[in-house]
């Protein structure tokens, strides 16, 4: 339907409105109140006109620019017209009577009969996005991309890695563990903790946007809108977005990369004077603080970069559902990866397990191939949020080129989970218990797989028992190398990432017992360590190291960090400084 016929109909009908608005208010309330008043046909103003006027329409449908119409076509777009504007009309009309009862009772008889008419002429028609050639572009992407996303989001409803909003915020897994009212006494008895900014913060309340991801606090900056996400694509049904800068971003990531070229730390704190949304200069004043020792202000500056993240989401990405990806592999995403990795890190600083872990499954979700190594710690949140049966599903269902068994860090933590499910379920005896391996099982096999984790383990909990000293005698776990890289640094990481686990005393039981009947085991029968040293040969086959990209240990500094430098500077700062007695380098450059 043409735009300027639509506005010629709506202007005839303006025009017969003024001529017809003297009317007789008692007549109109007499024929509401008459008994076959709900059977009478719905008033059309269109048939009031003359048939010259509507000669008239279809003599000037032809001179609009760029459109052709057929008769028989132009005849029933007319009807569709007359019929919306008599609902419209009669729509209007009740709304003036609603003191009038049996006017209201009446109006929604009527409606019902003009929209039924109505929607069956529009399917006729076929007026769709597909169809028609005179819409606009927002309204043809609208139906194709909300039937892209809902089909989608049906084949994701039993996912692993979704998430749940409720246990993303750490505020609501603190008042769980101490209770609502511990909190808000903290939070008054410390105003100052809620409320601290990072440089660039402008005081002023508003009313800030509301999140999922972080709590913002009202002297935080109004979002600028300097970031934003654009959709890209869709593939082997996920969804593909990527973050966009806008010129103003732009121009503080100019800035920064020229602060960042001279190392100059002041520089780049006072970017976030004007841009206080910049997420590299964000992140880089949480790491300074973090290494100086302020991680309540390195804490702030991360979850202004959550902030800034999660205000610039497209309004089709969802993550929750974990369908959605966001790449590594460009530019603009990157700072996300990083923050993320960092406030998972904040969460488990503070206990927060539960929360570290959904945000580890956003991690995991939003990029397929794991740039920041979180399928190496979601097994240690998993234990220590205490979600063993989530563990052992998500074990079972999750999609990789190896086997998550055969890392050690799955290897050992599965056999955790199974001991606690153990536990909490004694009496049940259905068929899922009984094809389940034991606790006692699971421990065996991941120290047949991987010896050499024993023998770090005892150095690092520390376990100092005579009982670990004999069994550490045996040859088989007195090997520390097991001539594989990546296999070397995979253990590495889970000893330093996972040892406080092992301090509990019924897991240090398990450990011992399995050792046992391993050395048991090999007495009896020396090819059964061949046999597991094949397996891990043929999972771990590579001589280069595959993941030498995951720092070990969760305190230290990559050395490819862009700011490793500028922190150094500030460590030997430091040391000048104290050494004469003047103040820290924190408030040199403050």
């Amino acid at each position: 339907m043409s735009g300027r016929l639509l506005k010629k109909f709506l202007k005839e009908q303006e025009l017969h409105q003024q001529q017809h608005h003297v009317e007789d208010d008692d007549e109109e309330a007499a024929a509401a109140e008459s008994p076959d008043s709900e059977n009478r046909p719905a008033t059309n103003p269109f048939d009031l006109l003359n048939d010259d006027d509507v000669d008239q329409l279809q003599e000037d449908e032809p001179e609009i620019a760029g459109e052709t119409v057929v008769g028989k076509d132009h005849k029933q777009e007319l009807s569709v017209m007359k019929s919306m504007m008599g609902a419209i009309s009669t729509s209007n009309q009740k709304s003036k009577k609603k003191k009038k009862k049996k006017c209201k009772a009446g109006l929604p008889s009527i409606t019902k009969k003009v929209e039924e008419p109505l929607d069956d002429r529009l399917d006729a028609l076929s007026l769709d996005a597909n169809s028609s050639r005179h819409q606009l572009g927002p309204t043809k992407t609208k139906p194709e991309t909300s039937k892209l996303f809902a089909g989608f989001v049906k084949q994701c409803a039993h996912s692993a890695l979704q998430l749940d909003p409720k246990c993303l915020n750490p505020e609501n897994e603190l008042r769980r563990i101490f209770g609502s009212k511990v909190v808000k006494s903290f939070e008054k008895s410390n105003p100052d903790s809620s409320s601290r900014q990072v440089r660039g913060g402008r005081r002023g309340a508003h009313h800030s946007r509301k999140t999922i991801l972080v709590s913002p606090s009202e002297h935080w900056a109004r979002w600028d809108g300097s970031l934003s996400m654009e959709f890209l694509e869709t593939k082997d049904g996920y969804h593909h977005f990527r973050y966009v800068h806008s010129s103003y971003y732009d121009q503080a990531q100019r800035a920064f990369e020229a602060a960042k070229a001279i190392q100059d730390l002041n520089g780049i704190a006072s970017i976030l004077l004007y841009h206080p949304y910049h997420l590299d200069s964000l992140i880089t004043m949480a790491d300074y603080f973090k290494f100086v020792g302020e991680h309540q202000m390195s804490a702030d500056a991360i979850a202004k970069s959550l902030y800034a993240l999660e205000c610039a989401w497209h309004p089709t990405f969802t993550p929750l559902q974990a369908n959605c990806q966001l790449k590594i592999n460009h530019e603009t995403n990157k700072p996300m990866f990083t923050t993320f990795f960092t406030h998972m890190k904040n969460l488990d600083r503070r206990g927060c397990h539960r929360s570290a872990l959904e945000v580890c499954k956003l991690l995991l979700s939003l990029d397929l191939d794991d740039p920041m190594g979180g399928m190496f710690c979601v097994d240690y949140f998993a234990l220590r949020a205490e979600m063993y049966a989530w563990l052992e599903w998500f074990s079972e269902n999750c999609k990789s080129d190896r086997s998550l068994w055969l890392f050690p860090s799955f290897s050992y933590s599965l056999a955790i989970c199974r001991l606690y499910l153990e536990r909490e379920e004694p009496s049940k005896d259905d068929d899922t218990s009984v094809r389940k391996s034991s606790s006692a099982d699971l421990m065996k096999q991941a120290l047949m797989l991987h010896p050499s984790v024993l023998q770090k383990l005892v150095a690092k909990v520390p376990l100092k028992d005579q009982a670990w000293t004999n069994i550490l005698k045996h040859a088989f776990f007195q090997s520390e190398k097991t001539r594989s890289p990546s296999l070397d640094h995979l253990i590495n990481i889970y000893v330093e990432r996972s040892y406080i686990i092992w301090r509990l005393p019924d897991l240090q039981k398990l450990l011992r017992n399995s050792a046992l009947q391993v050395i048991e085991t090999l007495e009896h029968s020396s090819s059964d360590a061949k046999d597991w040293a094949c397996v891990r040969k043929e999972a771990f086959s590579s001589e280069n190291n595959e993941v030498c990209r995951i720092i070990i240990g969760t305190g230290l500094r990559d050395p490819l960090h862009p700011m490793t430098a500028v922190l150094d500077v500030v460590a030997e700062l430091d040391t000048v400084c104290s050494t004469f007695g003047t103040m820290s380098a924190v408030h040199v450059l403050s």
